[in-house]
């Protein structure tokens, strides 16, 4: 249960009438009962929360609240702001209180803080160090030497590797893993793969040989206030560690090469892949499905449209879209001239037959 006014102190906004109304949960505006809270923050929202019962409501600012019909109200400039802030006081979080489940194997020279949660059936290896406030759920692994901050929320299934650094702040949600080994192999001799890439092409005889394995020295290192979604997966480093910058937000199915450095305040979503080896400035966000080639360079504020794929370095503040990626506004161009193909194919050939009928020829 909370009141109006905890909303309204939640979002820095006064209480348009009633602020002691006691409402049980938010709701969309048409289903809103007489305890819900409407969340209705725009004036597109106005005829559902006509349907709806609701006594009180988010809006937007400068929408008369009492011409609804309402009892209280909270109008807010930036909508998705105040769900953001609406969204936070409203979840508690997992329940899980602080100790260690009886299930646990907690190593014995591991240190965890002590009002730091560990949950049933998870495995916390030797020399790992958890924060204050920690909360691993259930079937968490975290490898030898590993360091996790202070407010850190691991869900269920998270996988963290041997020398792995997580700051303050950071969730990681389920099955996310943090600290595989690189996908890197060489072979004893120039691979076809290896000629293909110097010749362009040509990649000549191949002779059999296999694959051997180089092993990842170094590890991952994530900063404060990182978010990494369900199934992503961050590759150690060959020497030096993989790296992700304060704030930076990776979604669901996210794939992160060894050896890339990833800014701070990123946003990396769904699907987005990252070869090894590249520098993603401060500030970058990539559309879902987005491909990064090894070895380059993303400046700080790019943009990546969705499905987007980038072969080589990124400026600074591009806005980029395309396989290969470029400017958007050329590519959007490219697009509307490829629609145009078939038309003028078929006016080629009326020309063709033009010309031929004119010449006597085949238009050949």
């Amino acid at each position: 249960m909370f009141t109006l006014q905890d909303i309204a102190d939640a979002l820095g906004r006064p209480v348009e009438g009633d602020g002691t109304l006691t409402l049980r949960r938010a709701a969309e505006p048409s289903a809103a009962g007489p305890e819900d809270l409407a969340l209705a923050m725009s004036p597109s929202y106005a005829d559902a929360l006509a349907r709806g019962a609701a006594r009180a409501a988010i809006l937007w600012e400068g929408a008369d609240w009492q011409a609804m019909g309402l009892a209280g109200a909270v109008t807010v400039p930036r909508a998705r702001l105040a769900m953001a802030r609406i969204t936070a006081a409203l979840d508690p979080g997992p329940e899980l209180a602080p100790g260690i489940h009886p299930s646990a194997i907690v190593d014995p020279t591991a240190e965890i803080a002590p009002d730091a949660a560990i949950g049933p059936l998870c495995v916390v290896g030797p020399r790992v160090r958890i924060g204050a406030g920690t909360r691993l759920l259930a079937h968490v692994t975290v490898g030898a030497d590993a360091r996790i901050g202070e407010n850190c929320l691991l869900h269920p299934g998270v996988r963290v590797g041997s020398r792995v650094t997580l700051g303050d702040r950071v969730i990681c949600q389920p099955g996310a893993t943090i600290g595989g080994d690189g996908f890197s192999f060489v072979t004893p001799e120039e691979s076809g793969v290896e000629k293909a890439r110097r010749s362009l092409g040509a990649t000549g005889e191949v002779a059999p040989q296999s694959w051997t394995r180089i092993h990842s020295l170094g590890s991952v290192t994530i900063g404060d206030d990182v978010e990494i979604g369900s199934n992503a997966t961050i590759d150690k480093g060959t020497v030096a560690d993989t790296r992700v910058g304060r704030g930076t937000k990776i979604d669901n199915l996210v794939q992160i090469g060894h050896n890339n450095i990833i800014g701070e305040d990123c946003l990396l979503c769904g699907q987005v892949g990252l070869a090894g080896s590249s520098v993603v400035g401060d500030r970058v966000v990539l559309g879902g499905q987005v491909g990064v080639n090894d070895n380059i360079t993303i400046g700080d504020d790019v943009v990546a449209g969705g499905a987007s794929k980038i072969f080589t370095r990124v400026p600074s503040g591009a806005v980029i879209l395309g396989h290969p990626a470029v400017k958007m506004e050329t590519q959007i161009q490219i697009q509307k001239a490829t629609r145009r193909l078939p038309r003028l194919a078929a006016q080629i050939a009326e020309l063709r037959a033009a010309v031929a009928k004119l010449t006597g020829g085949d238009g050949a």
